[in-house]
């Protein structure tokens, strides 16, 4: 059955309207929903920021951040709002309950689009106006470290339950992510495969092939640990390991997760030396809002383990970075060998592991290696591909992440959005690598653009005898 699902009648209250993010992400995805008939007519847009702007300047704006708006996109922009000021000033807060009054909307969700250091201010105006009822959207990155996280997820509590707490990490919208729930418990033969009698290892690539771009003064204070890992990784790593929920609900999907999380065993300083690689490509320091001297890491690499009875043993590397060799998302399952090759020596010198890949992004889909003979008179066995690709079995086009996850936010679905205890466990995975980095003088290794990373990163999987799967020529 198609998915009927309509927001209710509701204002969107963005803060941070008159920043990048609204522009790309959430007007856009304003516009499709109206144009899917998604949204009820009663339907409100109103921006905050500090931007000196009134309605009609802020509608303006908005229509020029959507070239070839949907005449419902129009619509909502006709009626938008805008209000200015401070983030940290009351007489911003009671312009806001003054729009909110005149409106008499039933559903408020408050959405911050902000740079991170103004989140709890914003929440604690929310708090001293009365703004509890509604929900409130925020955005990575949910806290710089433990400590900080543990700070800001106590400023919201004093303000709102954790029931109307949405924490947004737009991977967890994408298609191709959902469809690991998909796959893994759609599906009866891959579930008795899914576990450490079959696979040998487990592999996690977020790769990108452009550098930080204009983005430099804000990598310099996150790098590729916090900017990635800590969030995408770990929700990707959350979905693959673990256990069937109950039901494919908020409750069900997070309990499981958590789970996962909480079986991965925290390293000590000596697992970081030998377990973990950070690297920074050439030129970076070269880059706009970059220190010259910078040790902030483009690139990383680990190996994890998940100490439960489904994967104990099996090694989890996880990889990420800027400037590799292409643009690439994806998780592997590489299988154990077979227990005997019967075929004559030098018949299967093309035959690899068995694989099972699952393209995130950009080509969206999923790959299975498998042996298989080749046509001849020679017995003669090679890897082949089966693959399955999105684009090709599926007409309609799926909604982008941030449409998904805002018309969820609306209507009161918290399914793909992160909880307080998930985000902590996150932040305790990955603390005593920023505690190992922040005591390490030693210079950060480089790499080359269009690699796939340092060399070094080869010697996490080394004392294994794995390799990394190569998503390009694979």
């Amino acid at each position: 059955m198609p998915d009927a699902r309509k927001a209710p009648p509701c204002a969107l209250v963005v803060f941070g309207a008159s920043g990048d993010l609204t522009a790309r992400k959430l007007l856009p995805a304003i516009d499709r929903l109206g144009a899917k008939g998604r949204l009820d007519e009663r339907f409100t847009l109103i921006g905050v920021a500090r931007t000196e702007m009134d309605d009609v300047d802020f509608q303006k704006r908005a229509l020029q951040a959507v070239p070839g708006a949907s005449p419902q996109y129009k619509e909502v922009v006709g009626r938008a709002r805008y209000v200015v000021g401070d983030y940290a000033a009351d007489e911003t807060f009671t312009a806001l309950c003054a729009v909110l009054d005149e409106l008499a909307l039933p559903e408020v969700v408050f959405y911050l689009a902000t740079v991170p250091t103004v989140f709890a201010e914003i929440v604690e105006g929310l708090g001293r106006h009365g703004l509890t009822a509604g929900r409130v959207v925020i955005e990575k990155p949910y806290g710089r470290d433990l400590a900080s996280a543990q700070q800001l997820d106590d400023c919201v509590h004093a303000v709102f339950a954790e029931s109307h707490v949405y924490r947004i990490d737009h991977y967890l919208g994408k298609e191709t992510v959902q469809n690991v729930l998909a796959l893994r418990f759609a599906n009866a033969i891959f579930e008795p495969i899914w576990n450490r009698r079959y696979v040998d290892h487990v592999q996690i690539t977020v790769a990108e092939d452009i550098g930080v771009e204009h983005r430099g003064s804000f990598y310099e204070t996150a790098g590729a640990l916090r900017d990635i890992v800590q969030n995408h990784v770990m929700q990707v790593l959350a979905l693959t390991a673990m256990e069937a929920p109950v039901s494919i609900d908020a409750q069900g999907i997070r309990d499981e997760k958590v789970k996962a999380l909480r079986a991965v065993p925290i390293m000590s300083p000596d697992d970081v030396a030998a377990r973990v690689v950070r690297a920074q490509y050439v030129g970076y320091t070269g880059e706009e809002g970059v220190a010259p001297d910078s040790q902030v890491e483009t690139f990383m690499a680990m190996r994890l383990y998940i100490d439960n009875w489904r994967w104990a043993g099996v090694p989890f590397y996880v990889r990420t970075g800027k400037k590799l060799k292409a643009r690439a998302t994806e998780v592997a399952l590489q299988f154990h060998d077979v227990p005997h090759l019967p075929f004559a020596a030098g018949h299967a010198t093309g035959l690899g592991p068995n694989l099972l890949v699952l393209r995130i992004q950009p080509d969206e889909g999923i790959t299975l290696r498998f042996g298989a003979k080749v046509p001849g008179q020679e017995f003669e066995v090679r890897s082949v591909s089966m693959d399955f690709t999105y684009s090709k079995e599926f007409a309609e086009t799926p909604p982008d992440a941030y449409e998904r996850l805002l018309l969820d936010a609306m209507v009161g679905d918290p399914t793909l959005f992160i909880r307080s205890d998930e985000v902590m466990q996150a932040w305790r995975i990955v603390q005593p690598i920023l505690d190992a980095w922040d005591g390490d003088d030693t210079p950060i290794r480089r790499y080359r653009a269009n690699t796939w990373g340092p060399a070094e990163a080869a010697a996490i999987l080394a004392d294994d005898h794995d390799q990394w799967h190569d998503p390009l020529t694979d």
